[in-house]
């Protein structure tokens, strides 16, 4: 405890802009408690107290109302309705827990929202709930009426309806969707004066303060505080998951409105909640602005998104690979193969090689390749710097424009029956394989994997009927060529040895450790 004595002390000669510190100081004292500010103690830095910043912390507002009272106007309600009364997304309190077709049916079913708050499964709920209304939410960008939502709000509307703040409701019209942010743009005609707000200049930071406005459960705008929880989330909802994740409770119908920074500027549009009993859990995910602003101004200009495309099947590049490819660190995509035809393909990019970096700039992962491409124009040029044999070089391509449909087919486990020849076990890593060609199914090129020792190195990693297609950079058509891989990699020094995988339509490459035997 500091006497009162010491501490006027220590105040005199204190400048009049630090009084206020000195009159909370005292205040604590009566109350028999005291927390002395750093910048007082020995070897402080009193003049921090006298820095803009400390003063602009002093003047903050303990609540958000003037932040509210300034964006909430621009806060919409969205009500849709399907005429042929077919089940969808957005049913009666917007995203039921995101049924069948969703972009996020696999997030949810993932964590548990396989089945509705009645307990009753899926396919059941599908049958008995014919809704024929959606409602979310969203915002004005622009005061002649264009507004920012959801694709799956509108998704497959015959009608849009918006309610304002004051509680009027109009006609709007679907101007541009696309599926693939999960973002839509309509707009509202007749007036040229609606409460707009402005989509953030810049990311916010973790640990950020941000308000969640919108319609949770069809109640009308209501707005929610948090924080910003992290940022780049991947959710599995598609190749350019670039979430921020915020704590602020959100909830259904909440799907379409803005997220705001302190400064009143839409920092994300809220897209998605991690939800095992269908309301906030204080984990809830917001499409960034930097996207917004991207795919929004395409949807202006020509009602879709088009993207860049190379044609490439890609995948992360973790330790193991790296050891195995020589890289020093496990960033970069690892192109698994390029389309036949595709501007990679003509460009010389092969299977096998690693993304580093597009015009320059470092590729981190898998997804910041799609991300970076996909927000490229088709027809723009682009320089790959491509890890291939221990060395970089650099390709020049034309960017494609990515099909409207790219849809990846499932694959199925075929049947592997009728092993015609000899199979070769390889205890090194605990698989039984045959020639490709000699497996019914099994195609022309490669080794089929027929039988997994699950204790074995690749026990974990392979599964009966993958066509194992390269290993070791080194094609491979029978056993032998499998084993004579291995024991190259082993004389090499090499603790893993990467092998190209065919599963059903997908390849993929595999770093397996070289195990004894």
């Amino acid at each position: 405890m500091i006497e009162k004595d010491t501490l006027k002390q220590k105040a005199r000669g204190i400048v009049s802009a630090r009084r206020l510190v000195l009159m909370a100081t005292v205040g604590a004292l009566g109350a028999g408690v005291l927390f002395v500010h750093p910048d007082f103690g020995p070897g402080g830095n009193r003049s921090s107290l006298l820095t803009p910043a400390y003063a602009q912390n002093l003047q903050r507002p303990a609540g958000f109302a003037d932040i509210v009272e300034k964006v909430k106007p621009a806060v919409i309600s969205v009500k849709v309705q399907v005429s042929d009364n077919t089940p969808r997304i957005g049913t009666r309190n917007d995203e039921e827990s995101f049924g069948q077709g969703s972009p996020f049916e696999f997030f949810f079913r993932r964590f548990g929202q396989g089945q509705g708050q009645d307990g009753m499964p899926d396919q059941q709920r599908q049958r008995r709930r014919q809704f024929s209304t959606g409602q979310g939410s969203g915002f004005f960008i622009t005061p002649d009426g264009f507004a920012v939502t959801n694709n799956h709000v509108v998704d497959k509307a015959d009608s849009v309806q918006v309610t304002t703040d004051d509680g009027k409701t109009y006609t709007a019209k679907v101007i541009g969707t696309d599926p693939r942010t999960d973002l839509a743009l309509i707009k509202v005609d007749g007036r040229t004066d609606f409460p707009a707000v402005a989509l953030a200049d810049k990311a916010p930071r973790i640990g950020d303060w941000v308000l969640a406005v919108g319609n949770p459960f069809g109640l009308g705008g209501s707005v929610t505080a948090g924080i910003v929880s992290a940022r780049g989330r991947d959710i599995g909802a598609g190749p350019y998951d670039d979430f921020i994740q915020i704590d602020a409770p959100v909830n259904r119908g909440n799907s379409g409105g803005p997220s705001f920074d302190v400064d009143g500027n839409v920092i994300g549009v809220n897209t998605a909640i991690f939800s095992p009993s269908g309301g906030s859990v204080g984990i809830a995910f917001a499409i960034p602005s930097e996207t917004v602003r991207s795919v929004v101004a395409q949807l202006k200009d020509k009602g879709q998104v088009t993207r860049g495309w190379i044609g490439v099947q890609i995948q992360p590049v973790n330790a193991e690979i790296a050891d195995s490819l020589g890289l020093k660190t496990d960033q970069g995509a690892l192109v698994a193969e390029p389309q036949s035809g595709s501007p990679a393909a003509k460009a010389g990019i092969k299977a096998g090689d690693v993304i580093t970096a597009v015009n320059g700039e470092p590729v981190k992962d898998a997804r910041t390749l799609a991300r970076t491409i996909g927000t490229m124009a088709p027809g723009a040029t682009v320089k790959l710097e491509v890890f291939r044999n221990g060395k970089t070089d650099t390709l020049t391509m034309t960017l494609g424009e990515l099909p409207k449909e790219m849809v990846a087919k499932a694959g199925t486990d075929t049947e592997r029956g009728g092993r015609g020849g000899a199979d070769m076990k390889v205890p090194r890593l605990g698989l039984t394989l045959a020639p490709a060609g000699a497996v019914a199914g099994g195609g022309s090129e490669g080794v089929v994997v027929t039988q997994v020792d699950p204790d074995g190195a690749a026990g974990d990693r392979l599964k009966t009927g993958d066509v194992i297609l390269d290993v070791g950079g080194a094609t491979v058509g029978s056993p032998a060529d499998v084993r004579k891989a291995l024991a190259d990699a082993q004389s090499g020094g090499k603790k893993t040895v990467l092998m190209r995988v065919k599963s059903g339509q997908n390849t993929r490459f595999v770093a397996v450790p070289l195990g004894k035997g």
